[in-house]
């Protein structure tokens, strides 16, 4: 009887951290997924991967919590994380639950900006799923490699596999993640000088955000759209104080709002770099400095990621202006 209350719990915690997760509470998530990861016993539960959506729920409970602890602002714990459900992950035999880890990871990767881990990981996810004949990875990992790709080398392959990986993964009647990924696909098409595409994305995630309650990359898609009418002012004839200067300004206030309320540490410091650039730009560098500093400064960890490195180089560029 004592297994059997143990697997219900170690179910109920992972199935209450993924929703909350999803609905854009991380910490309330990291609560439950802590539960479910110290109750998930390897040798005695791998056997629910058989019977929950094709994954085991203990290893997709630390793929979730590593999502969550990027979130939250801690990025060397969630690569930890995602890490130890790798290796539960390949020391299994079950290629379902391998394959979903794998693009658990690459998912992971891209909200670090590793891009080469990002391509890597969705090459493997690809041939693990294509071998396997598992119709979500094999549409979800070109996604991930297109992104990769676009990023990389700024070319217009890698949106054409964005888009037939979102066409594909419709095509299975799945919706969770949509948002995320059409803000991929609207980032590509920034980076290569396409706004509208990409804003014309964005307005398909918000109305998918408002039907489906899936809030945790909300920030995000606020923050890329003000990229977007930024780069979309840049390709026209630029002028101070502009209306998409304005509008802009307004989404990175929004996203700020969101990040905030979420207690998502990771998209408020993305969020306050995009805003001080702007501000930046503006001749307000004081202002800038002000609003970037104290979330930079709340970091314990991960100063060798992306969104860090940036962040300090930033700082710099504003102190020494003022």
């Amino acid at each position: 009887m004592r297994v059997q209350d143990e697997t219900l719990l170690l179910m109920a915690h992972f199935m209450l951290g993924a929703s909350r997760f999803c609905l854009g509470s991380p910490a309330l998530a990291c609560t439950h997924l802590e539960h479910a990861i110290a109750l998930y016993d390897p040798q005695q539960h791998h056997v629910l991967a058989y019977r929950y959506a094709g994954m085991d729920p203990g290893i997709a409970g630390f793929g979730y919590y590593a999502w969550a602890l990027w979130m939250r602002g801690y990025p060397a714990q969630a690569r930890a994380h995602s890490d130890k459900a790798l290796s539960l992950a390949q020391h299994r035999a079950h290629l379902s639950t391998l394959a979903r880890t794998l693009y658990y990871d690459t998912i992971l990767c891209q909200l670090r900006c590793d891009v080469p881990a990002v391509r890597d990981q969705a090459d493997t996810a690809i041939t693990v799923a294509t071998a396997q004949r598992f119709a979500l990875v094999q549409a979800l990992g070109p996604i991930m490699r297109g992104w990769a790709i676009a990023v990389q080398e700024h070319s217009t392959e890698g949106l054409v596999q964005i888009r037939q990986g979102l066409d594909a993964y419709r095509s299975t009647g799945a919706e969770f993640q949509r948002p995320h990924l059409l803000t991929l696909l609207a980032e590509a098409s920034g980076l290569l000088g396409q706004p509208e595409g990409g804003l014309a994305a964005l307005e398909e995630a918000l109305t998918l955000i408002e039907q489906t309650g899936e809030r945790y990359y909300e920030a995000e898609l606020y923050r890329q759209r003000g990229e977007l009418l930024l780069l979309r002012e840049a390709k026209s004839h630029p002028v101070q104080d502009s209306r998409d200067q304005h509008e802009a300004e307004t989404c990175f206030q929004h996203a700020l709002d969101v990040s905030r309320q979420q207690q998502a540490k990771s998209l408020e410091l993305r969020t306050a770099m995009s805003l001080s650039r702007l501000w930046q730009r503006q001749g307000k560098r004081a202002q800038a400095h002000v609003l970037l500093a104290p979330i930079y400064n709340w970091f314990t960890e991960g100063f060798d990621t992306a969104d860090l490195q940036e962040a300090k180089a930033l700082l710099d560029a504003l102190g020494e202006e003022s």
